[in-house]
């Protein structure tokens, strides 16, 4: 039975894992036992998040890699190394992205293609070159860290919308095409949670009142209860569940009038 509620064994790769929601997953699916291979543009920041995860969590085996996933060789740079390190990939969480906050009409291409090619098109492709590594093992998980602004409107402007709502949707297409290859696919949609990305919109105090006014929960989420579901999702005792997304939100898209 506590077998299924652990992650010995496994391998993780968790990309923006350098802080926020990256960093708290890494730290969650290490606590369950998994060996965690984190990702991100700042090597400084990854050796310290490595280093604080190996701290708390007694025995894990945490790895880095500096690289940024919007780009193409890079990204393959990182599945070279996980090939050199001849470890059986089973887990790959999908977190890392941006956003430019600009209404509809102020929206550059350029724009479009830096979030896009961050939360969309990154994404896509990490997700086909972790491919073979997941097949192989049999048993594999992909979480994709989506967003509620992917089901609903909120005021994150529309590319970020788009985008999430992309990432959700493709969670469900590839729950379908690569369930007989022994791969889960979900994704987990976050409401505000208390990172460096929304402390600046959540330090003007009428909006912040606002986001609170419209959670049920009267509170924002922290990092750690988006990395639990990420977590529960990459369980063997998750094992008959995918295609499904799980809203982190204290409600918020519950919430009514």
């Amino acid at each position: 039975m506590q077998t299924r509620w652990r992650l010995q064994g496994q391998t993780a790769l968790i990309t923006g894992a350098s802080a926020g929601i990256g960093r708290a997953a890494a730290r969650e699916l290490a606590g369950l036992g998994a060996e965690v291979l984190l990702v991100a543009r700042d090597e400084t920041k990854l050796a310290e998040a490595a280093a604080e995860i190996e701290e708390e969590c007694d025995g894990a085996v945490v790895r880095y890699f500096a690289a940024d996933v919007s780009d193409t060789e890079q990204r393959q740079e990182i599945f070279d190394w996980i090939t050199d390190l001849d470890l059986p990939l089973s887990i790959l969480v999908n977190n890392v992205g941006t956003n430019i906050r600009k209404p509809t009409l102020e929206l550059t291409e350029n724009d479009f293609d830096a979030v896009l090619d961050t939360n969309v098109h990154a994404l896509f492709e990490l997700a086909r070159l972790a491919h073979p590594f997941l097949k192989q093992h049999g048993s594999a998980s992909i979480v994709n860290v989506g967003s509620v602004s992917g089901l609903t409107h909120v005021r994150t402007g529309p590319l970020y919308g788009l985008s999430k709502a992309a990432v959700h949707q493709l969670s469900k297409n590839l729950a379908c095409e690569w369930a007989s290859d022994g791969i889960r696919v979900n994704s987990v949609a976050p409401w505000y949670i208390r990172t460096r990305r929304t402390s600046e919109a959540l330090s003007n105090p009428d909006y912040f009142e606002e986001v609170i006014s419209r959670t049920p929960m009267k509170r924002i989420g922290e990092p750690e209860e988006v990395a639990a579901a990420i977590a529960f999702l990459c369980l063997p005792a998750a094992s008959y569940i995918t295609g499904e997304c799980i809203a982190v939100d204290g409600g918020f898209l519950r919430y009514g009038f």
